[in-house]
């Protein structure tokens, strides 16, 4: 726990204020746009949900929209077709099964078109502060990087020794400082180790990520 609670206050002094990168102004709109970010950056996927909740601003207009249109208008994400049929079904359910919310339910999320146990975390623990951490590439690679888990543990025991190890209460929190000190400092390519405070116990020479 000595080197959790370092890593943490280290985490605060860093990024007091973490926050979900991803733009969204409703509910649907965070769960289509963490769909979306599968393969590519937040950045680009806020590129192109600016545009496609403009032109399709209700779940009614997305589930009835074009689906070559909304191809052209995802298109920088790669596989855009895909996504674009995901977008649409999403939209289409919602409506007709969740009178247009996005509900805290993990078994029904995990059954919506592209939306696996990533994308379903990220949105009870953005939406609801639902305690889960939801590990992507960055969480995962500052995990095993900080000793937080084993270099051979995949994602679903990276998820579970995290939430182990971090106060239930700042889960949801301290998800985004993951995110961010990957993102920004501790970054696969090229990471900022020169003034990090957790130098000394990082793994990173003995790891390939």
């Amino acid at each position: 726990m000595k080197n959790v609670n370092r890593i943490l206050e280290y985490f605060d002094e860093l990024i007091p204020n973490p926050h979900c990168e991803l733009v969204y102004h409703k509910d649907y709109e965070l769960l289509i746009a963490v769909m979306l970010s599968a393969q590519t950056t937040d950045k680009r996927v806020n590129q192109v949900t600016s545009v496609l909740f403009q032109k399709y601003p209700t779940l009614e207009s997305l589930s009835k929209a074009n689906i070559y249109d909304i191809e052209e208008i995802i298109r920088p994400l790669g596989t855009f077709k895909r996504k674009a049929v995901n977008v649409q079904e999403i939209a289409y359910r919602l409506l007709k099964e969740q009178n247009g919310k996005v509900p805290s339910d993990r078994a029904y999320l995990e059954t919506l078109a592209g939306v696996g146990r990533k994308t379903t975390n990220v949105v009870l623990s953005e939406l609801y502060r639902v305690p889960v951490m939801a590990v992507d590439t960055h969480v995962e690679r500052v995990s095993k990087r900080l000793g937080l888990a084993k270099p051979q543990d995949h994602v679903l025991e990276v998820e579970r020794k995290l939430t182990r190890k971090i106060p239930k209460e700042r889960i949801p929190s301290t998800h985004h400082q993951f995110i961010l000190f990957g993102r920004y400092y501790c970054k696969a390519i090229s990471p900022l180790c020169e003034n990090c405070k957790l130098k000394d116990i990082c793994k990173k020479e003995k790891l390939s990520i």
